[in-house]
């Protein structure tokens, strides 16, 4: 972990002056992905933690297909300066979001406001779509397993993880593209 403010990377100031895929590209890109019944079959399952496969996403953007066991999750999370999509191939998933846009530096943690919690559930064929800075939690609460796919533009050049406690949200840890792929 580091207090120390995260540097944009030389990735995302290579795709800043690139228009890239919109979010309603993206969120396109996911559905038809997701309709891909032999791409989602061939995902391999492990029935105690997420399995994933990275795709080739639209326009330079980066893609993923996940599995999800039940009961598993991703803990609060945002994407940085990427835009993305993501939607469910099959299953049920929920999503919990703050309705708000965090400072992107210098805290630690931070109280939130009342009112901003936003919870959907997605069951097959549900999608959503975010722009920057966009913070949730993506969980598995039934009792089957789950197939997501997910895309995001430009492709992550680094994820902030929190971890919450009422209202009181903390910057825990600050996970580079080499720590997931």
């Amino acid at each position: 972990m580091t207090s120390a403010p995260v540097q944009v990377t030389s990735a995302t100031q290579r795709f800043a002056d690139s228009p890239g895929p919109t979010p309603a590209q993206l969120l396109e890109f996911v559905r038809r992905t997701a309709a891909d019944a032999d791409l989602v079959s061939a995902l391999p399952l492990d029935p105690e933690g997420r399995t994933w496969v990275r795709l080739e996403g639209p326009g330079g953007s980066e893609a993923w297909l996940i599995g999800w066991p039940p009961g598993t999750g991703t803990g609060w999370h945002d994407h940085a300066e990427s835009i993305g999509a993501f939607t469910t191939a099959t299953g049920e998933l929920t999503e919990n979001a703050l309705a708000v846009r965090l400072p992107t530096k210098g805290w630690r943690s931070l109280e939130l406001a009342g009112g901003i919690d936003r919870r959907r559930t997605l069951p097959r064929g549900a999608s959503r779509a975010f722009g920057h800075h966009h913070v949730h939690e993506v969980l598995n609460e039934s009792r089957m397993h789950a197939v997501s796919v997910h895309a995001y533009y430009p492709p992550l050049p680094l994820m902030r993880r929190f971890s919450r406690t009422g209202s009181v949200l903390r910057l825990e840890e600050i996970e580079r593209p080499e720590d997931w792929q």
